[in-house]
């Protein structure tokens, strides 16, 4: 198991260049020599289209990366598909750091963001199948560690090239970023496959040595063995449908529509949290609003609280868990959101405000940023990639993934270029748009959101087939415990603690129609109220 881990932590590097992209954008914005190239050379600022154009544009490439590696992950491989869009991913920084023109610059942004898209998708589905179910949502948090991580130190870099009188400060920033495409490029080469994928491919013999890296054994281990078999059946079993098409993503079979739903509909509200607000623009905006504090300083400060938090997510994700942590965050952040809104409005914005009333407006607001963002990368910011990497049957993992991406980028996109714009025209007001996104995020996982923590993949196909109310489903166990080989290796707490709390449990007859293969219930019904329906 501590292989895997390392393998999983590793894995997780290429959230690294997702944060690290969104970090130093936002400082370039207002450098005076990136300013010169892309406005022109008697230009003091960046206008408002252009700053849309710039950030937007890798959202926009992010976009269809997501869509596209559906293709690759099931043609290459988990594995050979990160390579694939590693390598994409450096190409577009080679465009971009040699760019002379917003053209290029775009064009260089949209290539990365390819890459970026592809493997904000790829990366939860592998650690998802790689990863030991006991550490899997901790594991998973470790994509939005590294986000978190790469977001910090391009705050750090910009802090200190932007005083450079040369290209050199924004050029460096983005040179920066061939590195982590190289170390992921090769480093990559020493991943294991995931056996999931490999059993899905018919590819036994890979499958065991995959199994028995992942699990520090070797292939002739009983434990290995076990773990094959049941893998293997739980794979078969999956995918006696035959091979799925982009429509089964939202049939009614295994209530995949719903999945579907949710996957998308988290990542969306991820995106409408208004984080992306600070981390785009937070150097503009709070420049604007006479905080008195360097735009950089500021943006460090978000960066460093930002790391800080995330960390501490790793714990709850697992202890608090998946539900409480959305429920928990979006109330936390709605009440952020609604302070810094209207002190912004009242105290920075508003005619006739003297200079002492607006510093400490925007002071108010920096706060209530710093408070904001610390409940998103405690929450809102891990828990959704947590859900994407867990949520979803082999079958169709690789495409619902990539809906659920896609989905994230396109807000990411569409929040990228008309916020500047809005800004324009309300102000500080645009953070009440995020304050009822949040307030609808608490209902929609109450009502929609089961929890996930402490079971297998395949038994997340029975917790949706059973049809348990989401806000009853932390109390719910499966059918039949069938992962035994796999609880020996990775530990079974939350399974007896599930044990413990049942309320609804699935149908063990249900298991018998199958043969008595307890390892996948096809039309488990809870116990009681059988007819409930979500």
């Amino acid at each position: 198991m501590k292989r895997s881990i390392v393998f999983c932590v590793f894995a997780a590097f290429g959230g690294w260049l997702f944060g690290y992209d969104i970090g130093y954008i936002s400082g370039c914005l207002i450098m005076p020599e990136f300013i010169h190239v892309m406005q022109g050379p008697d230009a003091t600022a960046i206008t408002s289209q252009n700053q849309s154009i710039i950030t937007s544009l890798l959202s926009a490439g992010t976009f269809f990366g997501a869509i596209f590696q559906a293709f690759t992950s099931d043609r290459l491989g988990r594995k050979g598909s990160i390579i694939f869009w590693s390598i994409i991913f450096t190409i577009g920084v080679i465009v971009q750091v040699t760019t002379f023109s917003l053209g290029q610059l775009t064009a260089g942004r949209f290539v990365a963001g390819l890459g970026v898209g592809a493997l904000s998708a790829i990366v939860p589905l592998y650690i998802g199948e790689a990863a030991p179910k006991k550490l899997r949502g901790s594991l998973l948090v470790l994509y939005q560690v590294q986000i978190i991580s790469g977001l910090f130190l391009a705050y750090i870099v910009n802090l200190g090239t932007h005083h450079l009188s040369n290209s050199g400060s924004w050029r460096i920033p983005i040179a920066l970023q061939l590195l982590w495409g190289i170390v992921l490029i090769f480093g990559s080469t020493l991943l294991p496959e995931s056996p999931r994928y490999l059993l899905g491919q018919q590819k036994e013999e890979q499958a065991i040595k995959a199994i028995a890296s992942l699990n520090d054994c070797n292939v002739n281990d009983p434990l290995t063995t076990e773990i094959m078999r049941e893998l293997e059946l739980a794979v078969r079993l999956e995918n006696e449908g035959g091979q799925a098409g982009w429509l089964e993503c939202f049939s009614t079979r295994s209530r995949m529509w719903k999945r579907t739903l949710n996957g998308c509909m988290v990542q969306m509200l991820q995106q409408l949290n208004g984080q992306n607000f600070y981390y785009y623009y937070g150097p503009v905006f709070f420049e604007a609003a006479g905080t008195g504090l360097d735009a950089y300083s500021i943006q460090a400060i978000l960066g460093g609280i930002s790391l800080a938090m995330v960390f501490p997510a790793m714990w709850t994700i697992e202890h608090v868990g998946r539900r409480k942590s959305l429920l928990i965050g979006s109330l936390a952040q709605a009440i952020c959101a609604i302070i810094a809104g209207l002190v912004g409005h009242f105290y920075t914005d508003t005619d006739g405000v003297s200079p002492q009333t607006k510093q400490l407006g925007g002071n108010v607001m920096v706060a209530f940023a710093v408070f904001h963002v610390s409940f998103y990368s405690l929450f809102w910011g891990p828990t959704p990639w947590v859900l994407m990497g867990e949520t979803f049957p082999l079958r169709v993992r690789s495409k619902c993934i990539a809906l659920a991406a896609a989905t994230n980028w396109l807000w990411n996109f569409l929040l990228s270029y008309f916020s500047p714009l809005i800004t324009d025209d309300i102000g500080p007001l645009i953070l009440l748009v995020f304050c009822g996104a949040l307030v609808f995020a608490f209902f929609y996982t109450f009502f929609m959101i089961p929890e996930t923590r402490g079971i297998s993949l395949e038994e997340v196909d029975e917790l949706y087939r059973t049809k348990v109310p989401a806000w009853r489903s932390n109390s719910w166990v499966p059918s039949a415990h069938h992962n035994g080989a796999i609880d020996k290796a990775e530990g079974n707490e939350d399974y007896n603690r599930r044990q413990s709390q049942a309320t609804y449990v699935g149908n063990p007859q249900d298991v018998e129609k199958k043969g008595n293969q307890q390892t996948h219930v096809e039309n488990a019904v809870p116990a009681e109220n059988a007819n409930t329906t979500v």
